[in-house]
């Protein structure tokens, strides 16, 4: 497929999806939301990709919805409108739920949707001039599309503040609050990426695949029997698989599994 708004780059099992409409700050359209819907199932489904970065090109990461598109909006019917939602839905969707781990490489601001986009990634490397902002109130919106990955990201108490407020935050306070996990200067960026690439590829590709489900299904459920009954399946299940055999013979043989050879 060829992509209008995108760039995507393959190297060494990494794949970079890149959001590339630097003249709007990449602010997204219907356009850029199907097209980063496509990019990301067909990556989940690459056996040769391992792990994808989510980057932008230009000063921004992403300003939101594109002002145009958001005018058109304004026309829109209520069944038009609750459609062109689910698009976007669908879109945060697709990457929360992405068989691969998906870093999000945060290079500039990041505002509304952008920052929807970021929640929806499993680890966040930030510069550190970076500013962010739910800006949605203040045209009289509210960030509800983006909301379950955003108060996944950063808790209730804070989303309350930053929901009505529309304050802008620094990525310092995003660090704080749990949304940005590597804050770095500008120029150790790419250094601060290559280090997670490293320890991800590291590692068996079917047990990351199996973790990022785990937390999926784990997080927020009362300590129950069941749950507890799950967690033993799961690790039993695992360890009889073929990379869980592979592995620990590695380790006791003192050396590299499969997926490093």
């Amino acid at each position: 497929m060829t992509y209008q708004t995108l760039t995507i780059q393959h190297a060494s099992q990494v794949a970079t999806v890149a959001l590339n409409r630097p003249e709007v700050r990449n602010a997204f359209n219907e356009t850029m939301i199907a097209e980063i819907t496509h990019a990301f199932v067909e990556l989940g489904s690459n056996a040769g990709v391992r792990v994808i970065v989510l980057a932008a090109n230009g000063a921004a990461f992403c300003a939101g919805g594109d002002l145009n598109w958001m005018k058109a909006m304004a026309d829109y019917t209520p069944e038009q409108n609750r459609a062109d939602a689910a698009q976007l839905a669908t879109m945060l969707r697709t990457i929360y739920q992405c068989p691969k781990p998906v870093i999000a490489k945060v290079q500039g601001d990041c505002y509304a949707g952008g920052l929807g986009l970021v929640a929806a990634c499993d680890i966040v490397a930030a510069v550190d001039t970076a500013q962010f902002c739910l800006s949605e109130v203040k045209i009289g919106l509210i960030p509800a599309t983006i909301s379950p990955y955003v108060i996944k990201a950063i808790g209730e108490s804070a989303a309350r503040r930053y929901f009505i407020t529309a304050e802008r935050f620094s990525a310092e306070t995003a660090q704080k609050l749990g949304l940005v996990h590597e804050m770095v200067s500008a120029e150790k960026l790419d250094e601060s990426v290559s280090l997670l690439l490293k320890a991800l590829l590291a590692a068996s590709p079917n047990a990351v695949t199996e973790a990022k489900r785990l937390v999926r299904a784990i997080a927020g459920q009362p300590l129950t029997e069941a749950l507890i009954a799950g967690t033993v399946d799961e690790i039993a299940k695992i360890r009889a698989s073929t990379e869980g055999r592979e592995g620990v013979r590695a380790f006791l043989e003192k050396r590299k599994p499969s997926w490093l050879q």
